[in-house]
């Protein structure tokens, strides 16, 4: 069940992404199905052979559990750009019905050691330590083992597989299951196989972090898009590097080009490699410049070499780890610039939205140096200001970039802040059709009442709108 459960955002994420709501949905219906099977299963318990309805438990929960993924990727794509309200129709029908009679499981095996009231304690206390301890098993073979190891869909084609023949043998033993009933089930394990394999894969590189694949632009033969699960990060061309396709991207290009920096060697911190386009763009320009990429996801840098025409020059160097810690390693005044544009999903994950975290941030700048931090968010732009009253705390300047509303403010979507010891170089701030930059004053009362973001506190992903997440 664990391992279903941890899996079963996986094989969501390409079609409704993955936020709080998806997480919440997919854990909720587990829940409900444990809480369904386990009430049903007790009272058929008591009704009928519970080594008969064990064995069937098993069977059929296998099954079902194999077929989360055929039903995940049907109704997924028949769904995709629902966002979060898409999660709860998914998950109802391909998480609930495997959990549910899975969870018949329990009642018929405590049906089973019961033989007396005497002995209640003793096979209630052990049945709760064997299912807590496959629980585990679960949780940690799942998330360093399975995961990284296989495909989503092979390990949930053999956790099924596993369970259809641990019921069958169950009952076979106890003759509850003949020659035509096995025919019969070795046919619906080999049809949903079959239909998983028909139905094809959505990523072109499944990773422990997303499900990633390479577009080609409609209008730009050598242009490229990088989506991780449903979202563009990257637009990447083959043949021009300094040929930026997304907005946001053209917003942070003046910082590449006019920042001040001795012997122009600019220095560049980038936390978050996407399709490494924004290293590119710097090194296609100053071609003396140091560009440090951190990124977590090592098989993403692979498919940015295989798929994204990326190979490795001296001026670019790629760390793989969390940014937070390593960025640690950059020495005190080291950086011009530190450009922060990494994402899970749609937020920014939350330990890299801090005052601790900024202040790690503005430790690794020279003086003048700046930070620039692309974050996603629409509606009131809740998280966008509680960001803005953050970095005001920690830097003596901040600026804002968006798309204008009516009124010449900003509007949901992208948004760049940049942040720096000193007062921004106009150079810095992109003049383009269509957008509002904010100075400081202004940003002070855009963030308004905002409470900056710590690590005690900062709930990043309640404070996006929703909308931003579909």
């Amino acid at each position: 069940m664990l391992i279903l459960e941890i899996l079963a955002l996986r094989l969501l994420a390409p079609y409704v992404g993955v936020t709080l709501e998806t997480s919440t949905t997919v854990i909720g219906v587990v829940l409900a199905g444990i809480a369904t099977g386990a009430a049903l299963g007790g009272r058929l318990a008591d009704l009928v052979d519970a080594r008969a309805l064990l064995a069937w438990a098993l069977i059929v929960g296998g099954v079902l559990a194999m077929l989360t993924v055929p039903v995940v990727r049907l109704l997924g794509r028949a769904m995709e750009g629902g966002g979060d309200l898409a999660a709860l129709p998914v998950g109802l029908f391909a998480l609930f019905p495997p959990a549910a009679v899975l969870s018949v499981v329990t009642p018929a095996t405590a049906k089973l050691q019961l033989s007396s009231l005497a002995n209640t304690g003793s096979v209630v206390g052990r049945l709760s330590a064997w299912a807590t301890s496959g629980a585990l098993v679960g949780t940690f073979g799942a998330g360093f083992l399975l995961v990284p190891l296989l495909p989503t869909s092979e390990t949930l084609l053999g956790v099924g597989a596993a369970l259809v023949v641990a019921g069958t043998a169950a009952a076979a033993r106890h003759r509850q299951l003949g020659r035509r009933g096995r025919i019969v089930v070795l046919i619906l394990v080999v049809t949903t196989v079959a239909a998983t394999r028909a139905l094809g894969q959505p990523c072109d590189s499944e990773s422990i972090y997303f499900c990633a694949r390479v577009l080609v632009d409609d209008h730009r033969s050598s242009g490229r898009l990088l989506v991780l699960d449903d979202l563009t990060h990257s637009y990447v061309d083959l043949d021009n590097p300094r040929y930026l396709g997304l907005e946001y991207s053209r917003w942070v290009a003046p910082v590449l080009d006019h920042l001040p920096a001795a012997g122009d060697r600019l220095r560049a911190v980038f936390l978050g490699a996407g399709g490494l386009t924004l290293p590119r763009y710097l090194l296609a320009g100053r071609p003396r410049a140091v560009a440090h990429v951190l990124e977590v996801d090592k098989k993403l840098i692979d498919l940015d070499r295989a798929r994204l025409g990326f190979r490795d020059r001296p001026g670019i160097k790629i760390r793989t780890g969390d940014a937070r810690v390593t960025l640690r390693d950059e020495r005190d005044s080291s950086d011009d610039v530190v450009v922060g544009d990494a994402f899970g999903g749609r937020a920014v994950p939350w330990h890299l939205t801090t005052e601790e975290f900024l202040t790690d941030v503005r430790r690794v700048l020279r003086p003048g140096g700046v930070y620039v931090m692309n974050v996603i968010d629409l509606g009131p732009l809740n998280f966008a200001r509680a960001e803005a009253a953050t970095l005001l705390s920690v830097f003596r300047d901040v600026a804002l970039v968006a798309r204008a509303d009516g009124n010449r403010e900003p509007r949901g979507g992208n948004l760049v802040l940049l942040a720096s010891d000193r007062p921004l170089l106009r150079a810095l701030l992109p003049a383009q059709r269509g957008i509002v930059v904010l100075d400081r004053a202004r940003v002070r009362a855009f963030a308004g009442d905002s409470e900056p973001l710590t690590d005690d506190h900062a709930p990043a992903d309640q404070l996006l709108t929703p909308g931003a997440r579909n």
